[in-house]
């Protein structure tokens, strides 16, 4: 399935399918119970998502939005899990791939745990050049999504941005 920038694969609260990226991108917002949307992660090509729901299934934790024309295959749940429970070379297949999102996630609270602004713009750049380049952070996000993924305001990403050397 071709999935295109701005639309949504799945809802957060809904349950369903799994899925597999097999290129684009998407990002995953969390809406809080004040109605706001914030950006909590970046799935990237040959990910299977939702993450938390390759071993069992759950309601899926946020909202993915394809950031670029994406394509996804769809997996059967059931089939899914099925084949997990006949196969060691699926769990080990399922460990290997939490593994890599784990390590992709603690770059990304390295990003969070920096604390001059700068450094945390410029490790989350690093991020991208590491795991979706050739695009660049801002081929991708908007300066309000940069500021949710490493927790500055929108104006303060801006100035960062335009502070920067071409």
């Amino acid at each position: 399935m071709l999935l295109h920038k701005g639309e949504a694969l799945f809802h957060q609260g809904e349950s369903g399918l799994l899925f597999h990226v097999k290129s684009g991108l998407l990002k995953i917002v969390r809406v809080h119970e004040d109605g706001n949307p914030f950006l909590v992660n970046i799935i990237v090509p040959h990910e299977m998502i939702p993450h938390h729901s390759l071993i069992s299934p759950m309601p899926y934790h946020g909202t993915a939005i394809a950031l670029v024309t994406s394509e996804i295959e769809m997996v059967s749940p059931q089939q899914w899990y099925e084949d997990l429970e006949r196969s060691p070379e699926k769990c080990r297949e399922i460990a290997l791939l939490l593994q890599n999102k784990l390590r992709m996630m603690q770059q990304r609270i390295d990003q969070l745990t920096q604390v001059a602004p700068a450094d945390k713009l410029r490790k989350l750049q690093q991020w991208f050049q590491d795991f979706i380049a050739p695009a660049t952070l801002t081929d991708v996000l908007t300066q309000d999504e940069i500021g949710q993924l490493i927790g500055l305001r929108r104006e303060t990403v801006n100035r960062l941005l335009r502070a920067q050397p071409k």
